[in-house]
């Protein structure tokens, strides 16, 4: 059963209606939508296109084709990004299946946060209450949409999960309204997009978890703070003096989101630790780097035989220098991310490459340079260099290809370079045998 904050006056349509008198509509909605010959259509046309399908329904009165229509849509993406729940009888809007997490990164997140009770301040779709249910003995997941609530509250019953409470109201006064210790961990996903404009800054997201700090830790010891994964890292321990640790997550090589974990018993003064998680969505799989200083970026003289690629989190954590370390691995400049060896590095995170030929970049001999190796087709990659990737696909005729790649960037001195390199995947053996054009590739 929804408990709503008999204070809060805000619907999801921002009319200033309360709660009690939205229940209406709302139970006509689901009414409609989990009727059983309307969940029957939404299976027989699951693989629809939806505007095909609200075409050929229009006009139809018994139906609900709007709703249904946006249902199929929902349904669609989310086998996608919930495989697993979207197996079951669930309901979603877009913006709220868009913003919420994907079950890989909500299976992360409840790897580490587990106790008797949480608090999920800012619930949306619920992935990550959901999760969180499996980890604690009860989840209390806040939400000020009604809407929302309502989908939740069939949601939660429909995948089988009994211990979250849906709260519907204001986060933040909802948490005050407990006692202080209430909670083991709270986790919160400020909404970053406030009439129409996508924010990024903590400070301008809702809640507003800069002024909440203080109140989220008598609350709670520790508190997970989703933030966008375009969040600038540094000098957060400035704005969140109880930041622990930074962890940037990201999964098939997109970076996700940003967690920042608060500990009530860290100084303000303390060290933060910052780490890269790569996740993998078909699997349990991942890798971690984890660094919390600079280390050193030791640039090769050349480009070796092979070429790597951090995954986007360790490149967003600026820990590439920390796995060039680690692995033995060099930088190709002191600019960009690019790392080279003659070795291949088992298991590494991110992408690897069978360096073919590194030459000097020329304009006027480079086509000459790309029908001497039949390059036609090539995945276009650059980094500090003059020209964009759509100025050098057209200038050039190339069409894409998944396994060419050419990286323009510069060398340890600073000049324009290609190197045309054949990507490696997991067990592939024809890249790593590809035969040298050049023994030694030089820039």
């Amino acid at each position: 059963m929804i408990e709503c904050d008999a204070d809060f006056i805000e619907n999801s349509g921002g009319s200033g209606v309360p709660y009690d008198s939205l229940r209406g509509g709302i139970a006509f909605y689901f009414e409609d939508l989990l009727r059983p010959h309307i969940q029957e259509l939404l299976v027989l046309h699951r693989s629809d296109d939806p505007a095909v399908f609200a075409m050929r329904f229009h006009g139809r009165g018994d139906l609900p084709v709007r709703a249904m229509a946006e249902q199929l849509g929902c349904r669609q993406k989310a086998v996608k990004k919930l495989p697993v729940l979207s197996a079951f009888n669930l309901l979603y809007t877009p913006l709220a299946l868009e913003q919420s997490s994907g079950e890989r990164a909500a299976a992360y997140k409840a790897s580490f946060m587990s106790g008797t009770r949480a608090m999920d301040l800012s619930g949306g779709l619920g992935v990550d209450a959901m999760f969180l249910a499996r980890t604690f003995r009860e989840v209390v997941y806040c939400e000020r949409d009604p809407l929302l609530c309502a989908m939740v509250e069939h949601n939660l019953q429909a995948s089988g999960v009994g211990n979250v409470q849906v709260r519907n109201g204001e986060s933040i006064g909802l948490l005050a309204a407990y006692p202080d210790d209430a909670f083991d961990w709270i986790f919160v996903d400020p909404a970053r997009r406030e009439e129409g404009r996508r924010s990024i800054a903590l400070d301008a997201a809702s809640p507003d978890v800069v002024a909440s700090h203080d109140l989220l830790l008598r609350h709670a010891q520790r508190v997970c703070i989703k933030a966008s994964p375009a969040l600038e890292i540094s000098g957060l321990k400035r704005l969140l003096p109880a930041l622990q640790s930074i962890v940037v997550v990201s999964v098939d090589r997109e970076c996700k989101e940003i967690l920042l974990l608060l500990d009530r018993a860290c100084s303000s003064d303390g060290f933060v630790q910052v780490k890269a998680v790569c996740l993998h969505a078909d699997s349990e799989e991942m890798s971690e780097v984890a660094g919390g200083g600079e280390a050193q970026r030791v640039v090769g003289s050349a480009v070796k035989g092979f070429l790597y690629e951090p995954d986007p989190a360790i490149i967003k954590a600026r820990l590439s220098a920390v796995l060039a370390r680690d692995s033995g691995l060099e930088f190709v400049n002191r600019s960009v991310d690019y790392l080279t060896a003659d070795v291949v590095i088992d298991g590494f995170p991110g992408r690897m490459f069978r360096v073919v030929e590194c030459i000097a970049y020329k304009p006027k001999s480079f086509r000459a340079f790309l029908e001497r190796h039949g390059v036609r087709g090539a995945s276009i990659q650059r980094r500090d260099f003059p020209l964009s990737a759509e100025e050098l696909r057209k200038k050039y005729r190339l069409v894409e290809s998944e396994r060419a790649f050419l990286f323009f960037t510069r060398d340890a001195a600073g000049h324009p370079v290609c190197i045309y390199a054949l990507r490696c995947f997991p067990g592939d053996e024809a890249a790593l045998s590809v035969p040298d054009r050049n023994a030694v590739p030089e820039c």
